[in-house]
């Protein structure tokens, strides 16, 4: 027999026995920043080929929103407190990964003086720049380069999307 709310010691029990044998995720959390052009900032990490947006992995018990500004905070120096989301991407398993979902958010406009100051703040980036939508797209690997496109897409038209490897389901 199963036991219930009644027995909150059993109940308890039952709950994290069932938590420790569900499907765990990797989840991603990225930012879309930019100028005042409307150019979007790119980083060129250290520890993997090519350039990507900005943002990170989310740790335990961490949200994915809260992630995306400690990633900012921590590598970046910058403290971006509203966040919009844009994309859900699910990443099916690839290579020796799991799968993941990875989430870019709108982290908006920098003014001049953030723009002026910005620098690599830890040793995860070597070097950012700001580049036209289509020359960041094209600067992305081949999934973040469909990921920032519905990210585009989705800060035109307000409407969030949803992709699976970086397709769009209809």
């Amino acid at each position: 027999m199963r036991p219930t709310p009644a027995d909150p010691v059993a109940w308890n029990a039952y709950l994290a026995e069932g938590n420790a044998t569900q499907a765990r995720k990797r989840v991603a959390a990225d930012i879309v920043l930019r100028d005042k052009d409307g150019r979007i900032l790119l980083v060129n990490p250290t520890y993997k080929p090519g350039w990507d947006l900005p943002g990170g992995m989310v740790e335990a018990n961490e949200s994915p929103d809260d992630a995306a500004r400690r990633e900012l905070k921590e590598e970046l120096g910058l403290d971006i407190r509203t966040l919009r989301l844009l994309v859900i991407d699910w990443v099916a398993p690839h290579g020796p990964w799991d799968d993941q979902l990875a989430l870019i958010f709108d982290g908006g406009t920098l003014d001049e003086d953030q723009v002026t100051g910005l620098r690599p703040h830890d040793q995860e980036l070597s070097e950012l720049r700001f580049a036209p939508a289509t020359e960041a797209v094209a600067a992305l690997r081949e999934r973040l380069q469909h990921r920032l496109d519905a990210a585009l897409a989705a800060l035109s038209d307000g409407v969030p999307r949803y992709l699976h490897d970086g397709a769009a389901i209809a």
